[in-house]
């Protein structure tokens, strides 16, 4: 559970030590890599069966304007895949201190598997490393059965949540560790029914590829939100009428004059049958 809420954190220590170490083993200046290149990134996290979340990357090295412009000459593919998995060994995440768990040190696991992409021109094109990294957006925490997709407020929701066992002890201890003073910070009593883990299912770096807004530009053009430059729209309007035609209202005067009438005839047949009792 701990873990799941520093994941975040520790994706962050990993991406800046990447750029560390890609500067130093080429002699550069640390705060000039920018200048020479720059490191995208488009992440996924995955529910595992067992509960933990699973980190997918795709990481490229780009040269100091993004995208389009070419990569150093010494931003090899080899060069990349030893710095990131020497990073994933080496960065770590220390907890605050708490009496009743102590500090602990949070490192990625040790199934850290790199591989270049189009190496040699055999490797995944673009719309395959986009079907890879989709497949991993649209699985939820309810689908893989490790949580829920709604909040948890207070412990009978444990109680009655749809999972099993297993992930039901982890909410609880999740709970558990969300009343602790020092783990308040985390909110873990928040994102209980993620585990504890705090992060969204997909981010990416600003120059990975387009950007947010630019997609949702494109999605209002879409459906219509919003008009294109060159389309003429007619937004004057008038004034037509209101209420009831004549020949609808007389129809609706002669409905109420009938229950009206329906009305007093059942109070005076109720008023009759008190007479008679």
């Amino acid at each position: 559970m701990l873990w799941h809420a520093h994941a975040s954190k520790l994706w962050d220590r990993f991406v800046i030590d990447v750029r560390r170490r890609l500067a130093s083993s080429v002699g550069i200046v640390q705060s000039r890599f920018a200048a020479h290149a720059r490191l995208s990134f488009a992440r996924v996290a995955e529910y595992q069966k067992r509960a933990a979340v699973h980190v997918h990357a795709v990481v490229r090295l780009d040269g100091p304007n993004g995208p389009d412009d070419e990569p150093p000459v010494w931003g090899t593919a080899d060069l990349l895949t030893d710095v990131v998995r020497a990073s994933a060994r080496r960065v770590q995440v220390h907890t605050l201190y708490a009496p009743a768990v102590g500090e602990l040190a949070l490192r990625w696991g040790a199934q850290v598997d790199a591989r270049p992409l189009h190496a040699n021109g055999d490797g995944p094109d673009d719309d395959a490393v986009a079907a890879y990294v989709a497949k991993y957006v649209t699985k939820g925490a309810s689908e893989t059965g490790a949580g829920v997709d709604q909040r948890v407020t207070n412990c009978d929701d444990l109680a009655t949540a749809s999972v099993t066992e297993h992930v039901r002890t982890l909410m609880r201890t999740c709970w558990r560790l969300g009343g602790l003073p020092e783990y308040e910070p985390l909110n873990l009593r928040t994102w209980t029914h993620t585990l504890g883990y705090r992060g969204h299912i997909l981010t990416k770096s600003r120059a990975y590829s387009t950007t947010y807004a630019a997609l949702r530009a494109d999605r209002a053009h879409h459906v219509g939100h919003t008009n294109l430059p060159d389309t003429a729209t007619d937004r004057h309007w008038r004034y037509v009428g209101s209420g009831h035609t004549p020949g609808a209202a007389l129809t609706a005067a002669g409905v109420a004059e009938d229950l009206e009438q329906n009305r007093r005839l059942y109070a005076e047949l109720g008023a009759e049958r008190m007479w008679s009792q």
